[in-house]
């Protein structure tokens, strides 16, 4: 019974592994994975690059294939926009304020960013990128 079992997983784990495209898939990662690095230095401070400090600490949902960017691009498209509006950089109807108020309560699928996750300084500096809108 034992070698039967045995021969049983030997054979699902060849068949799996046969299964399997070999190496991982062609082309680029999404850019949601290709963020650029942290900037060095204090994150207290106010002269913080936003669009960087967007990409770093919000990147993993809110780049191009984020699950953040895909849920307000259908939010977005049932309400008549079109796609590129799902990305957060691109929204022109966003003010500082606003982006403040979502990022440290935060909304719906996201949850509220802490001052640890994400400064008072470079907040503002994300909120000066995003916030278009006055």
């Amino acid at each position: 019974m034992r070698a039967l079992l045995l021969g049983a997983a030997a054979l699902v784990a060849a068949t799996a592994a046969a299964a399997l495209p070999p190496g991982p898939p062609p082309g680029p990662p999404p850019p949601y994975q290709m963020r650029p690095v942290a900037p060095g230095g204090d994150r207290l401070s106010p002269t913080t690059d936003g669009k960087t400090v967007f990409e770093v600490h919000c990147g993993y949902c809110h780049l191009l294939g984020g699950m953040g960017s895909n849920l307000l691009t259908k939010q977005r498209m049932m309400m008549g926009e079109t796609p590129d509006k799902g990305l957060l950089a691109n929204r022109t109807d966003l003010t500082a304020d606003y982006v403040k108020s979502v990022v440290r309560m935060g909304k719906q699928a996201m949850p509220a960013q802490t001052k640890v996750d994400i400064t008072d300084a470079e907040l503002e500096a994300v909120a000066k990128y995003l916030g278009k809108a006055g």
